[in-house]
């Protein structure tokens, strides 16, 4: 691949290293950092590395990733000098649904702890880190009512009322979604609703938007959350298209809801994000897209900002990679298969540089990895045994993406939880994904 690598930029952890990547990103507001993995301590590192580049010299003031608002909430608090946790670890303890590795880890871990002091030393800079997932139907909702007790006790009461709809079918949501799929009881949409607008009614009644500022916005989150769920886990048996679609125009929702709070002051606001390739490669330069008619956070951010969105993927050719064998299974430090003949990884294992990365906008890029070429895609399982059906989606990686950083070899997470204690919240329910992006 002659041509790919005089195109080719070195990643050598050097202070500058990333300085041209940064250009490239130029005056984008969301820049979407993917991972080729849940499980790959360097596509991590180089996310938090980039990101503190963002957040220290570019004025990024936010950090947006695919997990749960409230346990994220828990994060930010302590990022921003709130709340009583005395270390980063302490701050992390809220996630604990499967997998606690993927944000219970050594990298994710130093960078919370970095952009605790980096808000420190300039709170007029401070950056918060948001959570941008569906999954804590049952905590957000707690939390809606939690808030309004301190605020509005008649209004905690309506809340409570409209939320115990839910009861009837306990802390499971797929029990919610089961029963509601088969017609056998009206589903709960109306309440969740009926919720999210008062809480919304409420705050644009309040002179200056949102009477409580933040408090009240991470309530109307946390409503939002609950009534995207609902609709989440109805969907769930009825065919993986459909609540795959869901769940990534939520986390879309969320992503201009928080865009739109955090730029209310007048200045737009600039966010990286944290997510999975499948997340954030644009679903219409793959399979996703032109196979199965998916959709993903990465497409809906290009069409809603389409002169301000950065994608960039990360990609590695072998390794070894934290996963598990199934669904809640503990985590196992798993070797990667040697990169399939032909594929993404491949072609980039062939520039022969431990790591680098390229500008796929690039015409000359663009023709090498323009093409229909199989890419790699390893959830919080990898299946080695069946990797070609398990894991591999056709693509065109230069529509995917505007870059990709591609890390020859790899290892594993290390995770702040003994390999064995993976983490399992009950009524949490599991990605629809086989490989769980």
């Amino acid at each position: 691949m002659r041509d790919l690598r005089a195109h080719a930029r070195p990643v050598t952890g050097a202070d500058d290293d990333l300085d041209a990547l940064v250009d490239a990103i130029g005056p984008a507001r969301f820049v979407l950092i993917g991972e080729p993995s849940h499980g790959t301590h360097e596509a991590y590192r180089e996310r938090a590395r980039l990101t503190r580049r963002l957040i220290e010299r570019h004025g990024f003031t936010a950090v947006a990733v695919e997990a749960d608002w409230p346990d994220a909430a828990r994060v930010n608090r302590f990022v921003r000098g709130q709340g009583h946790d005395a270390s980063a670890r302490d701050a992390l303890a809220d996630f604990q649904r499967f997998p606690r590795w993927m944000w219970r880890n050594t990298e994710v871990e130093a960078f919370v702890t970095w952009l605790r002091g980096h808000n420190h030393a300039r709170p007029e800079a401070a950056a918060g880190f948001y959570g941008l997932d569906l999954y804590s139907m049952h905590r957000s909702m707690k939390a809606v009512v939690d808030y309004l007790v301190d605020v509005d006790p008649e209004a905690a009461r309506r809340a409570r009322e409209r939320y115990s709809c839910f009861e009837l079918f306990g802390p499971d949501p797929q029990a919610y979604g089961y029963a509601t799929g088969l017609g056998r009881v009206d589903p709960c949409e109306e309440q969740a609703v009926q919720q999210l607008l008062e809480l919304q009614r409420h705050g644009a009644a309040t002179e200056g938007g949102h009477p409580d500022g933040d408090e009240h916005f991470y309530a109307e989150q946390n409503a939002r959350l609950a009534r995207n769920a609902e609709s989440y886990y109805r969907s769930m048996f009825r065919g993986r298209d459909e609540s795959w679609n869901i769940r990534d125009m939520h986390m879309a929702e969320s992503l201009g809801a928080l865009d739109q709070h955090l730029s209310a002051q007048g200045t737009p606001a600039r966010t990286v994000v944290w997510a999975h390739n499948s997340h954030l490669g644009d679903a219409r330069g793959s399979a996703m897209g032109w196979q199965r008619g998916e959709l993903n956070l990465g497409q809906l951010t290009r069409q809603m900002w389409p002169d301000h969105t950065f994608i960039l993927g990360q990609t590695t050719a072998g390794g070894s990679v934290l996963a598990a064998d199934t669904w809640d299974g503990p985590g196992h430090v798993k070797t990667v298969v040697p990169a399939l003949r032909g594929s993404v990884e491949d072609h980039l294992r062939a520039v022969n540089l431990p790591a680098f990365w390229l500008d796929l906008r690039d015409p000359p890029v663009q023709d090498a990895l323009g093409a229909e070429l199989l890419q790699r895609f390893i959830g919080v399982i990898y299946r080695p045994q069946t990797e070609r059906w398990s894991h591999y989606v056709e693509t065109r990686p230069a529509e995917m993406y505007d870059a990709v950083l591609h890390h020859d070899t790899t290892r594993a997470l290390t995770p702040l939880d003994s390999a064995g204690d993976d983490g399992h919240r009950d009524g949490e329910a599991p990605d629809t994904f086989p490989t769980g992006e």
